[in-house]
C-alpha cells in the first residue's frame, strides 16, 4: 500500500513539474504586461459563493480584464463560462460586471460553452478563431490553461490578476494538482473534446 502511494505521488507530482515549467515563461503579472493581443480570454468563475458571498477570484479577473482593455492590450474580451441554468450564468454575470468597470458591451463576447478550461480554451481557437490571445484567471489556473494552449498549438499568454487580499485556500490548491494530472490525461490518453461546439462565429 506505501509503495502503491509513493507511487501515485511521484505520479502528481511530475506531472505538476513537467506542467508549471513548461508554462511558466509564458505568465505576466502586473508592472509586467504581456505582448499585445486583439483578444483576452477570460475563464469563468462563479461571482458569488454558495453563501451569498462575494468572490474575490472573480472580481480579481474583471479588474485585470478590465485593466488591460484599458491600456490597449487587449482591444475585445471573451469571456467564457457554464451557463447550466437561468439562475446561473458566468459569462452574463462577467459581461455585467465589466460593463460596471466602464466596458462597453460592443467589446466583450459571451461564451456560453466554457464549461471546462479545455472547452474555454479550444472554442476560442475553433469557433472563435483566435490562434493567440492572452488567458486572463489566477496564478495557479494558468498553469493549466496554458498547458492546454500549447498542446493545441496556440500562441498564448497568461495574465495573473494582482491580488492583495486572497490566499488560495488549501482545498483549491489540492484540487488543481489534481485537475493537472486530468489534464494530461485529457489530451494525451482520452483525446477530450470540448462538451460543446456548434458553428464558426469569429470575432
Amino acid at each position: 500500500m506505501f509503495v502503491s502511494l509513493g507511487i501515485g505521488f511521484l505520479f502528481i507530482l511530475s506531472l505538476n513539474i513537467w506542467i508549471l515549467l513548461s508554462t511558466s515563461e509564458q505568465i505576466f503579472k502586473e508592472e509586467a504586461w504581456p505582448p499585445a493581443q486583439r483578444v483576452g480570454l477570460v475563464l469563468g468563475t462563479s461571482r458569488f459563493s454558495a453563501k451569498g458571498i462575494k468572490n474575490e477570484f472573480f472580481e480579481e479577473r474583471m479588474n485585470a480584464a478590465a485593466k488591460l482593455f484599458e491600456l490597449g492590450i487587449i482591444s475585445h474580451i471573451l469571456v467564457s463560462g457554464d451557463n447550466r441554468s437561468i439562475y446561473y450564468n458566468e459569462p452574463l454575470d462577467m459581461l455585467n460586471a465589466l460593463k460596471e468597470r466602464g466596458i462597453p458591451e460592443s467589446a466583450v463576447t459571451l461564451d456560453y460553452a466554457g464549461l471546462r478550461t479545455l472547452d474555454s480554451i479550444v472554442r476560442c481557437a475553433q469557433i472563435f478563431g483566435q490562434s493567440n490571445f492572452i488567458i486572463i484567471t489566477q496564478e495557479f489556473h494558468l498553469y493549466r490553461a496554458l498547458f492546454i494552449a500549447n498542446y493545441h498549438g496556440l500562441k498564448a499568454y497568461g495574465f495573473s490578476p494582482k491580488s492583495a487580499r486572497v490566499s488560495v485556500p488549501i482545498k483549491v490548491r489540492i484540487r488543481e494538482l489534481i485537475a493537472r494530472v486530468l489534464a494530461v490525461l485529457d489530451l494525451y490518453v482520452w483525446n477530450k473534446k470540448p462538451e460543446i461546439m456548434g458553428n464558426l462565429s469569429p470575432i
